[in-house]
């Protein structure tokens, strides 16, 4: 099995170049959904609210569509699924954080395709009300992912922290509380949104971190048969011996590399289920050969799709 996605260092590919259009590409107000079906415009669900850093990276990796934001992983997959918006953008794994386990869950139940996938350098700034001071912090207000992504400020400030459902989020409601010992970790767009002060920049971890996005479509992806692709699935194996052994067999003897392999288990059953990326298309030869013989050792195989590879994963 090739590693190389799950190297760090393949996400700082073009990183600089990465950062400068994030920077450029601060994302647009967001319009009602009905505001935006009247205008017959384009639109991207996303989860978060105005500043998160799903918010700046609809304006980085889909600049033709309008942001619609939804509460929730799965508002923002439903959004899409009712016809409340064309696409969504959804965060699935970061170089510190590792994956976002929820996005694994959603993927088993949603009828949508992966369409897409590209690549956000993300910017953690550790933000306040006017007047707060480090000394005087309590408690830190953010993402689980943000937080662990910025485990080493957590650690020497010695202070509390509460999960949110966003970033962006935790960043308006310590401007709404106006308590000077409480701070968040957000984006710098979200302090100036919600008028906060930046008490300490770049506090991630690592210079370099990075979130690698998914685009969930209700059609599957039309890709060029000279494109450099990856597919991705979905699959639970038969109860018999040595069932995945001879599950992902097929991709071994057909040449396929397989270049991501996660379990997770379904929170109403006990049954382990694999996500899998292998580079080709579905409509690859060996691609195909390899399929049917998952299929055979398999109760069940979810298509997720073949879709382009990004610029920084090739």
């Amino acid at each position: 099995m090739n590693a190389r996605r799950s190297n760090s260092r393949r996400w700082q590919k073009e990183g600089v170049k990465q950062q400068r259009m994030a920077q450029r590409g601060k994302a647009q107000r967001g319009m009602s959904k009905e505001e935006l079906r009247s205008e017959g415009k384009l639109r991207v669900a996303y989860q978060g609210v105005e500043g998160a850093f799903s918010h700046m990276a609809c304006g980085l990796l889909c600049p033709r569509y309008a942001p619609v934001a939804c509460r929730t992983f799965d508002e923002a997959l439903r959004t899409v699924e009712e016809g409340g918006a064309e696409v969504a953008l959804i965060p699935i794994e970061n170089t510190l954080g590792g994956r976002v386990a929820e996005i694994h869950q959603l993927l088993s139940e949603t009828a949508l395709f992966i369409a897409g996938e590209g690549f956000m350098p993300i910017e953690h700034h550790l933000l306040g009300v006017e007047g707060s001071r480090l000394e005087d912090l309590r408690c830190i207000l953010s993402h689980p992912q943000a937080l662990l992504q910025c485990r080493r400020l957590v650690a020497s400030l010695a202070v509390d922290t509460e999960a949110r459902l966003d970033t962006a989020g935790s960043a308006r409601e310590v401007a709404e509380r106006g308590d000077g010992g409480v701070a968040a970790l957000a984006s710098r767009l979200a302090a100036e949104i919600y008028g906060l002060r930046v008490l300490r920049e770049r506090v991630e971890d690592k210079i370099g971190n990075t979130t690698r996005f998914i685009t969930m479509s209700r059609e599957e992806a039309q890709v060029d048969g000279e494109a450099i692709c990856l597919t991705s699935l979905l699959f639970r194996t038969r109860s018999v011996p040595a069932a995945l052994y001879k599950a992902l067999g097929g991709f071994a003897t057909n040449g396929v590399n397989l270049i991501r392999l996660e379990s997770y288990v379904q929170y109403d059953s006990q049954v382990a289920e694999f996500y899998v990326e292998v580079e080709g298309s579905k409509h690859d030869a060996a691609v195909r050969r390899a399929l049917e013989e998952l299929q055979m050792f398999s109760e069940r195989v979810r298509l997720l799709g073949s879709y382009v590879a990004a610029e920084r994963a090739r």
